[in-house]
């Protein structure tokens, strides 16, 4: 699966969430990520990341997912492949992950507001982000699809959602937020 996906940089949080709320309801969750690599950083310089992320709502439940994403094909957005599955018990998965030859390269929350509906005949999720260490307020917006030949289609019916919250193309960014949590860090 290739997760096609816009991340902007919000110039008015406020009136998107607003916006959000008429077409969804929002399920307020963090997500504790962790990023493993080799020790020559070989998935970082190839654009790929390998996540161990812990999902936890409001009533303090938890889910722990397991993502690898490979390479962006999609330059413009920084959309990747995706693959992702549940794991019963992190420190476990984190010894696994560990005994394999990765190591943390970096761990950080971010405070989540998703929004789940359909539009333009696809499933789309809608994510408002903070994060602690960065500056402002960030939505990501992404659909699955199955064959990259679907990717420009789906990028397209994104771009009109987009355009209906009132997002303009000039708060885009494919900025990342472990890069920006790490410049943050050595600026602290």
């Amino acid at each position: 699966m290739i997760e096609a996906e816009y991340k902007a940089r919000l110039a008015d949080a406020g009136a998107i969430r607003e916006k959000l709320t008429a077409r969804a309801e929002v399920d307020v969750v963090s997500y504790h990520d962790t990023y493993f690599d080799d020790p020559s950083e070989s998935l970082s310089a190839a654009g790929r990341e390998f996540r161990l992320r812990t999902v936890r709502n409001a009533e303090g439940s938890t889910r722990h997912l397991l993502t690898f994403k490979d390479a962006a094909v999609d330059q413009e957005t920084g959309s990747k492949p995706e693959y992702e599955t549940d794991v019963d018990q992190r420190d476990a998965m984190e010894q696994i992950i560990r005994r394999l030859g990765y190591r943390p390269k970096i761990s950080f929350t971010k405070q989540c507001e998703n929004h789940g509906f359909t539009a333009a005949g696809r499933e789309m999720l809608a994510t408002v982000v903070t994060i602690p260490e960065i500056d402002g307020t960030f939505l990501e917006l992404e659909t699955l699809v199955e064959a990259e030949d679907d990717l420009g289609n789906a990028l397209a019916d994104l771009r009109t959602v987009l355009a209906a919250l009132g997002v303009s193309p000039d708060q885009l960014t494919t900025e990342l937020y472990t890069d920006a949590v790490t410049a943050s860090r050595h600026t602290g």
